[in-house]
């Protein structure tokens, strides 16, 4: 299925990945829910080998349980065994980016406020211990902007300013979504009308950046009047 747009994005993905090859990177990517960071991220280095991170409502060790047999299944190589915290992991990442180049995709980062909100603390001790002479490619991605905001901008948490690159991905433009309409639309009406409008937003939402689309045929038939009001 085709992937639209974001060349932009992706070429700066891509612009941070060969700068981590010679020291550390920290990106951070926003946007809101179901606008498509994970499908870009992912969609950027779908050529390279990327560890993926999931930050799901469950007990830490259970995600570390995860998170190991991630990396055995990418990277091929033993870990350090059963790990009961994530810092044990991160650490683990950092010291062998020292030889060996990682790309590491953390997804729903905010989510450790909930798991253990101890982790972004540790994770400065580390980040700041290794970082000037590790080669990962560290991204973490998060659905809730405040959260994010707060994590990295705020003065008085531990990641304060640790990122090298924020990216915050905006809705699709005017002529994206025509194209995605005009490609996947059978009904396409003469009078089609685009506006930035809570109408167009709610459009977006069915559109988000990077998804293979696979739209069902009354969705298909979906427009935009010249009133702005969705219709099926």
């Amino acid at each position: 299925m085709r992937f639209f747009d974001r060349t932009e994005e992706i070429a700066s993905l891509k612009e941070v990945l060969e700068l981590s090859k010679s020291n550390a990177q920290f990106t951070v990517v926003t946007g809101r829910r179901r606008i498509g960071k994970t499908s870009l991220v992912l969609k950027a280095y779908e050529e390279e080998p990327i560890l993926y991170f999931f930050v799901a409502r469950k007990a830490e060790s259970d995600l570390c349980t995860d998170y190991i047999q991630e990396i055995e299944n990418k990277l091929g190589i033993p870990t350090m065994g059963r790990a009961e915290r994530f810092p044990e992991i991160f650490e683990y990442l950092m010291k062998l980016s020292i030889e060996h180049p990682i790309t590491l995709f953390i997804d729903e980062f905010q989510e450790f406020f909930k798991v253990n909100k101890s982790v972004y603390s540790d994770m400065q001790r580390i980040w700041d211990m290794y970082h000037t002479k590790a080669h990962i490619n560290l991204i973490v991605c998060g659905s809730i902007f405040s959260m994010m905001t707060k994590i990295f901008k705020d003065k008085k948490e531990p990641l304060y300013n640790r990122q090298t690159r924020f990216m915050s991905i905006r809705p699709f433009t005017t002529a994206v979504l025509k194209e995605i309409m005009a490609e996947y639309n059978p009904c396409t009406l003469p009078r089609t009308y685009w506006h930035y409008t809570h109408s167009r937003v709610e459009w977006q939402n069915m559109f988000s950046c990077s998804l293979m689309l696979e739209l069902q045929p009354r969705q298909r038939c979906l427009i935009i009047s010249s009133k702005q009001t969705l219709y099926s």
